[in-house]
């Protein structure tokens, strides 16, 4: 579980750094790398809702 928190929390930050280059910039590149970290970080808070839920029970 730590290991997916620690994914989550490096998808974040550059999904976040890119989106900031898109906003400030208008850097289109990195708006493209910020919804493909989006999908990325999604997919990854999914898993851990699963593996969190797993967890709980025990």
């Amino acid at each position: 579980m730590n290991e997916l928190i620690e994914k989550i929390k490096e998808l974040s930050t550059a999904m976040l750094e890119d989106a900031e280059l898109q906003a400030d910039k208008g850097n289109k590149a990195a708006g493209t790398r910020a919804r493909k970290f989006s999908l990325e970080l999604e997919k990854t808070l999914k898993e851990f809702r699963k593996v969190s839920l797993e967890e709980s029970k025990k």
